[in-house]
């Protein structure tokens, strides 16, 4: 396993050993041992597993109490993954980063408690399974406005297309109004 730091240091995109032949290939998908080595000292308890058609963004989220630690893979399609800082103390607060996941590169993504995930579906499909360090708790969850200006994700979007969203993630919240992590 390779670890590439990301603009956000505790952001880590991670590349597994791909062991290929003409059978196919292998790969480990998590190690206790390697998560420790890369920072991800979180234990996990639930494991997600979402589906999504072309041009479907979906987040900003994040629970502002029981904050998850998530550990975002593509096994299937390819997706611009995002995660921006939501924590008021950090010096990254406020700043985004985004990373290419997809079946072909095999990365993930690690995004640590106390950022708000969200991704845009690039494939004609793409299944997202990722792990996180604390259970999914509704009444906690926040969602950030997906284009607020003042965070300013550069998303893919080709001139002229308008990604899918649900009702919750189109009517998020502005970064200016958001509760945030103290």
């Amino acid at each position: 396993m390779r670890s590439f730091p990301t603009s956000i240091p505790e952001v880590v995109r991670l590349e597994p050993a791909v062991f290929e032949d003409a059978r196919g290939f292998f790969l480990e998908t998590f190690r206790a041992d390697w998560a420790a080595w890369n920072g991800i000292g979180d234990r996990f308890v639930q494991d997600n597993h979402s589906g999504s058609l072309k041009n479907i963004l979906r987040g900003l989220h994040f629970q502002i109490r029981h904050p998850q630690g998530k550990l975002v893979r593509a096994v299937t399609g390819e997706i611009f993954d995002v995660a921006v800082d939501m924590r008021r103390g950090s010096p990254s607060f406020g700043r985004w980063v985004g990373e290419i996941l997809s079946s072909d590169n095999k990365s993930m993504l690690w995004i640590p408690p106390g950022f708000a995930h969200g991704f845009l579906v690039l494939s004609e499909w793409a299944d997202i399974i990722y792990k996180t360090t604390d259970y999914y708790a509704p009444e906690w969850e926040r969602t950030l406005l997906w284009n607020d200006p003042k965070v300013g994700i550069a998303w893919p979007i080709p001139p002229g297309e308008t990604p899918l969203l649900s009702a919750k993630d189109a009517a998020g919240i502005p970064f200016e109004t958001i509760e945030v992590f103290e």
